[in-house]
């Protein structure tokens, strides 16, 4: 299904307006409580999936879409150093807001020993919780969970030939699937279908239990080593990967932004960018995301195969998402739209199929909505909302603007169509009108017509730093 098909037939909810998607849905706590599926990619962007008219193969996961309802804004916060994903899970776990969740890592002990964490509140109410893959939050996951499959850190081991890659006259010794390199294939089997192989197990001695059960699935693919068996490398001919429209071989702030050559992402592929790199990651990345599609299909199957699929709730997103190119960074830790969002996906009981939801929302909304799925009040700590009243068409109490931030080098905030960037370091303002210019192409902070965009964004900004607790100090 391409995107303006899959629009078309789509219920479209705006930033201002919720509009009604189904009315079944208000049945939805009165059955008996929902088995959670949670299923986490990492450095998924929301643009790579298929059923969006994305160069990638994803018939599992589009299937998810076609079931379900997709949040198209869905935002990652932000993070306090380069390893994004850290900020983004330990805010999902504890329900916190960016730096208040900063402020909280190094305390998560005493979160878990008061009963303070995701999994936790669900055992509480007669959940049979699992958690298997990558964890890459501060605290033991065998401790916040029940059961526990094999827990990976936050990416598998990669070597030298992994970066500085393709480079021009050079040749290029990296293969994606290339097992004698290790990192995903660190102990023989790859690990997308490691953690496909342990959902399987669960999933089949759960189907005996009495009690729901709360799945906590996190893939490390797609990030890099983009490593993946040759067949799925092979779907994607190096001649036929696009350029994004918004390719560009250096960005000019790159290194004001903490985006130069020191970045860990940003190193991955040789500066200035060439086509030719940009196109051979943007493969890899592809073929990754088509593996671990498949993984998704054998744990879809395998829930079937239990009788259980019509008593679960499918929620699938990644932890933010990535430019792979895109303004000439390689990285997550911008505030891009292709790097802030992931894909949010709710599919399940009582839940509306074939379904958009374009109001701005954070994907640790994640969180509060399995809490109100198991029939939970929120505890008054987290700070993220339920997306089920904008799933059930009511009107929820909408966050005024989306905040995000990467440590004291990047701002953003967005309110309805406009976006506002702030790099701090060299007092630069952006303004992107998201619905005219979707892709961030044409700033127009600089024009006078704009004036009053920008000041409004800048007073909401202001506003929404006593919300998040962010201390930094702009001369506004």
């Amino acid at each position: 299904m391409n995107r303006r098909s899959f629009l078309s037939s789509a219920v479209i909810a705006t930033a201002g307006l919720s509009l009604p998607l189904v009315s079944s849905c208000s049945g939805l706590l009165k059955r008996r409580r929902p088995n959670i599926l949670f299923i986490f990619a990492d450095d998924q962007c929301s643009a790579a999936l298929g059923a969006f008219g994305s160069e990638v193969h994803t018939p599992n996961l589009d299937r998810l879409v076609g079931q379900g309802v997709t949040f198209t804004n869905a935002y990652n916060m932000g993070a306090w150093h380069g390893a994004v994903c850290v900020a983004s899970r330990t805010m999902l776990v504890s329900g916190r807001f960016l730096n208040q969740a900063r402020n909280l890592e190094p305390h998560l002990d005493r979160e878990l020993e008061a009963s303070r964490l995701w999994p936790q509140y669900l055992a509480a109410a007669g959940y049979d919780t699992y958690m298997a893959g990558k964890w890459h939050v501060k605290v033991y996951a065998r401790r916040a969970f029940q059961r526990t499959g094999t827990i990976r850190p936050g990416m598998p081991s990669t070597v030298e030939a992994a970066y500085n890659r393709p480079r021009e006259g050079v040749v290029d010794t990296w293969k994606a699937w290339d097992e004698k390199l290790g990192g995903y294939w660190e102990g023989g089997r790859h690990w997308s279908e490691v953690l496909g192989d342990e959902a399987e197990t669960f999933l089949q001695e759960a189907s005996g239990s009495a009690h729901p059960f709360f799945m906590y699935l996190a893939f490390n693919a797609p990030h890099d080593p983009r490593q993946s068996p040759r067949e799925y490398v092979e779907m994607y001919p190096l001649s036929g990967i696009k350029v994004p429209e918004n390719y560009l071989p250096l960005y000019p702030y790159k290194d004001d932004i903490g985006c130069g050559p020191g970045l860990r992402d940003e190193r991955l592929a040789p500066f200035p960018r060439t086509e030719t790199a940009v196109k051979t990651h943007r493969r890899e990345y592809y073929a990754i995301i088509s593996h671990m599609d498949r993984q998704v299909g054998r744990i879809l199957a395998a829930l079937e195969a239990t009788g259980k699929a019509q008593e679960t709730v499918i929620l699938f997103t990644a932890d933010h998402g990535l430019a792979l190119g895109q303004h000439g960074l390689m990285g997550k830790q911008n505030m891009f739209e292709h790097s802030m969002k992931p894909p949010l996906i709710v599919s399940g009981p009582g839940i509306p199929g074939s379904r958009v939801i374009t109001t701005p929302v954070y994907l640790q909304d994640i969180m509060p909505t399995s809490l109100e799925l198991a029939g939970l009040d929120i505890p008054p700590q987290v700070q993220f909302r339920s997306l089920l009243p904008l799933i059930r068409g009511r009107r929820r109490r909408q966050y005024e603007a989306i905040y995000g931030g990467y440590m004291d080098l990047q701002r953003m905030v967005r309110k309805g169509d406009y976006k506002l960037i702030y790099y701090p370091r060299i007092d630069k303002v952006l303004l992107f009108d998201l619905k005219r210019d979707p892709l961030e192409m044409h700033d127009l902070a600089g024009k006078a017509a704009y004036g009053g965009a920008v000041k409004d964004l800048k007073t909401s900004f202001l506003n929404l730093q006593k919300t998040v607790d962010d201390t930094l100090v702009v001369p506004w």
